[in-house]
């Protein structure tokens, strides 16, 4: 692997640049635009601030991020109402139901890929259209499994439609082109809200589908919500991506006689080469392997999604036991959407916290810091697992089933802290790189949660013994311990293990540099352009 500097090249001044004044209309020259050796100017996000996503008001942003979250409900959403049409596929095709889990587990690990795919040509082409095409082939997926003659017609469909989701790593993007680094948490949070409420919303609105209409409408609903939110995407949503915007303003400013400004793309050479393309590919691959806060907190969060995934098969024979039918069952989910709302207001006092204190001191603060509310946060996991384990004894021994509720809103908190957190941290860890380290987090989550698919079900129903409901989830309960043990350890040792860490030291040092230079000049931090190559989670990618 290259250094982690070079890496981040086109972050900085690109090589063969030299900085050149460029006068404003009055005549002074106020800033600077880079020309190169050839003569041409490149125009900077320094110079440009006001066309970009930063300078969008606020009402605009949080429209924006508002119709995102819609995107990425629906995407996920795909994922978690397939469960509800199990059972009609297995007396329309005559297949076993843990076959007709297959086209579950094909959609989550091909999304976990399909994501990560997705990245690099959002950052080339732009946000706007990698979204919509992404929607667009989602959507026309769905028709060949709503009109399926076979059940292998659906799990090709279905891998391909996994394929064909974006997901977080362009959402993501989108917050880190609109906000400042110091200012993302608030549009951070939101985001990781609409992943893990998709995959909540499903079960509910797929109770009713599976009482009322035939399995075909599973996937003409998925088609329907997908179609809704590609239209308002594409009438609402204007392009974010920095370097696409200063290359329509280069457009621009050259129709208007200034022939030689260029934005950072048109300056590109080899834009599509595919040696680079597979570079950037495998990035975020070899960071998942290479880098332990990576590896361990993405595994964290991967476990964490794979043990709710787990435990969320045994909702059906837990509620059974109390009179529960499909739609009743499905509603017993709604707790655990009550819970990911209370997790995620329970993070504004601690974010509010920490951007006055940065706003004192911008470095006031470690990475770390963002791990706090996680600390009280996590144990929730496991009490909600061995709550929920012992409170599914059913009637027969005088326990109400709004227990089992409870304890499963409280491991709903829990899981959104620790996806939330997480993300949170490597954001801050590893700035320009954290695209890269957040896209192993969610690679981990959606694979490993694909991976539970298929032994969710054998788990609950085949382990031997007399309570075959509260072992299963005791089990689980135990492993949520040692999964949620790394939290304390970052949380303690993160300096150290950040000081082993090539990207996280190269980082560092860059900001040390950019504020030492900004001082120089009289005190100032750094530019607006500065600030934003600290912290945009998509540069350097």
């Amino acid at each position: 692997m290259n250094s982690p500097s070079s890496d981040n090249s086109d972050v900085g001044s690109a090589e063969g640049t030299r900085s050149q004044p460029r006068k404003n209309q009055d005549g002074n020259a106020s800033s600077y635009e880079n020309a190169r050796d050839d003569g041409k100017i490149e125009i900077k996000e320094a110079d440009n601030h006001e066309k970009l996503g930063f300078a969008f008001p606020t009402w605009k942003k949080w429209t924006i991020l508002t119709v995102i979250f819609a995107v990425q409900v629906s995407m996920n959403f795909n994922t978690s109402v397939y469960p509800n049409v199990v059972i009609p596929l297995t007396k329309a095709f005559h297949i076993s139901g843990q076959v007709a889990r297959i086209g579950q587990m094909t959609f989550l690990v091909a999304y976990a890929f399909g994501s990560e795919l997705w990245a690099p040509w959002s950052e080339d082409l732009g946000r706007w259209p990698v979204l919509q095409l992404s929607l667009f082939l989602v959507n026309i997926w769905q028709i060949p499994c709503a009109l399926a003659p076979n059940y292998a017609t659906i799990i090709v469909c279905r891998t391909l439609g996994g394929l064909s989701s974006a997901g977080g790593s362009v959402t993501i993007g989108m917050v880190a082109d609109m906000w400042e680094a110091d200012d993302q948490q608030y549009a951070v949070a939101y985001i990781v809200l609409s992943s893990v409420g998709g995959s909540a919303i499903g079960p509910v609105v797929g109770a009713f589908i599976q009482r009322y209409l035939s399995w075909h409408w599973n996937f003409w609903v998925q088609l329907i919500f997908g179609g809704a939110v590609q239209l308002v995407h594409f009438f609402l949503v204007p392009e974010t991506r920095a370097t696409i915007l200063l290359d329509r303003e280069a457009k621009r400013r050259r129709k208007a006689g200034e022939s030689n400004i260029w934005g950072p793309n048109e300056l590109k050479k080899n834009r599509f080469e595919m040696r680079e393309i597979i570079k950037i590919w495998v990035r975020p691959f070899e960071m998942f392997v290479r880098e332990p806060i990576v590896l361990c907190l993405s595994l964290l969060s991967g476990f964490s999604d794979a043990l709710i995934f787990t435990f969320l098969e045994s909702f059906q024979p837990v509620y059974e036991q109390w009179g529960f039918g499909i739609i009743a069952i499905g509603l017993a989910f709604i707790p655990i959407n009550i819970g990911y709302i209370i997790a995620w207001v329970s993070f504004f006092p601690f974010i509010h916290r920490h951007r006055q204190i940065r706003r004192r001191d911008p470095d006031a603060l470690q990475p770390e810091a963002r791990l706090h509310w996680l600390l009280y946060l996590a144990p929730l996991e496991t009490i909600g697992l061995f709550g929920f384990a012992w409170t599914s004894l059913g009637p027969s021994r005088n326990v109400h089933w709004i227990a089992p509720m409870i304890f499963s809103a409280l491991i709903a908190i829990a899981n959104y802290a620790i996806y939330m957190a997480t993300i949170d941290y490597m954001i801050a860890a590893y700035g320009p790189y954290s695209a890269s380290a957040t896209g192993g987090n969610a690679l981990a989550r959606d694979f490993l949660a694909g991976i539970a698919a298929l032994y969710s079900t054998p788990f609950y129903k085949n382990l031997p013994g007399a309570n075959k409901l509260e072992t299963p989830t005791t089990i689980l309960a135990c492993l949520a311990i040692v999964v949620t043990i790394p939290i304390y350890i970052f949380y303690w040792k993160g300096p150290i293990i950040r000081e082993k860490s090539p990207f996280a030291q190269t980082l560092a040092s860059d900001r040390k540099q950019k504020k030492g230079a900004g001082q120089s000049k009289g005190g100032s931090t750094g530019s607006t352009d500065e600030q934003a190559e600290a912290g945009e989670t998509e540069k350097g990618l």
